[in-house]
């Protein structure tokens, strides 16, 4: 009862905030009034508010409604394909601070979550906070090994509010859906759920460490990552080795050193992008200024590891394709692959989003790759997709917002640095590395894999047809030569699955044997595999001919069956 009260106070503060920046309107089409008991009365908004622009507004909004709000802002503006681009710009502008904890509130958060004495654990910690955001609270510290580290701690009851305002968020999303027709494919509710799974891994400090740890598996020689302290470390607290450098923003508004080679930064940036997008597949998903440190010798420190995106291969191996196609002005090759990446939310003209596509790259003709503004041209390609109601998929929606950032970096540290000339050799290795040998024999014994489960599911998915056939769920009306034709079929289709397992059967088991054997000239055939892949192929090769030939194998009209 107390929570639902609160509840109710918390949306009628938020309502009036609305109002107060200028879209009581947006409110007025949603009825919430009726939900609320009454309108409630707010400052009207200033002629110099409503002049500004929405997406102004709308920052200013979600700024004075606190902390949850502001991490909204701040997670759409890294999601190209759900907002403008003028929303990006201005939400990316949010700032989260806050006023900081006393150090004696701190240390009694470290041992609740640690379940020690800070003493046992710590030297000392620094009282005056590096860093008071609204979810946690950064503090440097030093272990009794002498180890310099800094210590997040989360603040008391941020996970309470934000759960209730994402639960509140979520209420005002169904109003919203069932109200406005023009929500789009992004409707509000999915939104405020992808928002609150992000919110939830954010507020989840080992999720944070299990990043760092998958970032620092790998060797870099020009950069480095904090290296996490488990035994410091828990869901409300999180320890780092500490890097003290440089902020990359001192190095851009150019009070860096002399020492500080911009040229080498802009080239060490680029290419621990490529290497985390081409090689890891695995990249930070917010790398603006504020969490990149310049350590000595123009080494580079990341920090922040929140928001982190994941590439599976083929998703690696479409970034290149695509970048090929937009090089090569292949419109074709680029519908396709936004078409296959993307998630259609109903049937579109694949013609019209081709000559669409092939408007945008014209605006491109005569200008090198290394000239034309990967952000400008992804924007573009994402609008369309969504024009024609393509879901682009968050990974890439958050890797064209992080790229975004790094160009941006890159643009002011060495703006004549050909990106294109430095992406090359990273996606040469990419496309050697899926195409090498020992690719395709694993990706092939995984096809084997694959249509051997299909051949072993398939009689039981046909014999559930025939059950539900036999059982009368299906209304069938079928003439006697048609039923004497499905027969013959059916008892086709057993031998040739039958046939066809046992020869999937032998070629996976051929396939171990090659694995095995091995000399200095690579790998060698043993007779056993060769006298295993020489039976499956005259297995299936003859249950093939017999069904084609003998069984008269005739294609079924599924919608006869089911008139």
């Amino acid at each position: 009862m107390i929570q639902a009260v609160r509840d109710l106070q918390r949306l009628r503060e938020i309502s009036k905030v609305v109002v107060k920046h200028g879209f009581g309107e947006l409110l007025d089409r949603t009825r919430l009034w009726e939900a609320l008991g009454r309108r409630e009365v707010s400052e009207r908004p200033s002629a110099a508010e409503l002049r500004a622009t929405s997406a102004r507004r709308f920052r200013d909004t979600l700024a004075e409604l606190g902390p949850t709000f502001i991490k909204l802002g701040q997670i759409l503006s890294a999601r190209p394909d759900m907002i403008p681009p003028d929303f990006i710009a201005e939400l990316s502008t949010l700032q989260d601070s806050a006023p900081p904890l006393p150090l004696e509130q701190v240390l009694r958060l470290v041992e609740e979550g640690l379940q020690k004495p800070w003493r046992e654990l710590f030297a000392e910690i620094d009282p005056e906070p590096l860093a008071s955001a609204s979810i946690a609270q950064v503090h440097r510290a030093r272990l009794p090994t002498g180890e310099q580290v800094v210590v997040k701690v989360q603040r008391p009851g941020i996970e309470v509010q934000i759960r209730s305002d994402t639960d509140l968020l979520s209420y005002l999303a169904r109003f919203l859906e069932g109200v406005i027709e023009e929500t789009g494919i992004y409707t509000p509710t999915g939104i405020v759920a992808e928002f609150q799974k992000a919110m939830l891994l954010e507020l989840d400090f080992e999720n944070e460490a299990r990043n760092i740890e998958e970032f620092g598996k790998n060797s870099r020689e020009n950069v480095v990552i904090p290296r996490t302290y488990r035994t410091h470390s828990c869901r409300t607290v999180l320890t780092l080795e500490e890097l003290r450098g440089l902020k990359l923003k001192a190095v851009l508004e150019g009070t860096a050193p002399p020492d500080v080679d911009r040229k080498l930064l802009a080239r060490r940036i680029l290419d621990e992008s490529f290497q985390q997008l081409f090689i890891e597949g695995i990249f930070h998903g917010d790398p603006h200024p504020g969490n990149v440190i310049v350590l000595p010798g123009n080494r580079l420190g990341l920090l922040d590891f929140g928001l982190v995106g994941r590439l599976s291969k083929a998703m690696q191996e479409s970034i290149v394709v695509l970048v090929l196609a937009i090089g090569l002005r292949d419109p074709d090759t680029v519908a396709r692959l936004l078409y296959k990446v993307g998630i259609p939310d109903e049937r579109i003209n694949l013609h019209r989003f081709r000559a669409d596509i092939h408007d945008i790259l014209d605006r491109y003709l005569g200008l090198k790759l290394s000239e034309v503004s990967s952000t400008t041209l992804l924007n573009e390609l994402t609008d369309l997709a969504l024009t024609y109601k393509i879901k682009i998929p968050k990974e890439y929606a958050v890797l064209s917002k992080a790229s975004a950032t790094t160009e941006g970096i890159i643009r002011q540290l060495d703006p004549d640095l050909d990106v294109a000339q430095v992406a090359l050799p990273y996606a040469k290795q990419l496309l050697i590395d899926r195409y090498s040998p020992s690719s395709m024999s694993g990706g092939l014994l995984r096809l084997l894999l694959q249509l051997q489960g299909f051949l072993q599911d398939t009689p039981q998915q046909l014999s559930q047809i025939l059950m539900d056939l036999e059982g009368g769920k299906f209304s069938v009306t079928v003439r006697n030569e048609e039923m004497q034709r499905l027969n013959t079929n059916v008892k086709a289709l057993g031998i040739l699955l039958f046939m066809g397992s046992i020869a999937s059967g032998l070629i996976v088991g051929a396939f171990s044997l090659v694995g095995r054997v091995s000399g200095p000239e690579g790998t060698h055939w043993p007779l056993a595999a060769l006298a295993g892949l020489t039976l499956a192929a005259m297995l299936f090769g003859a249950a093939v001919t017999w069904t084609l030939v003998g069984g008269r194998i005739r294609k079924l009209s599924v919608r006869r069956f089911l008139k």
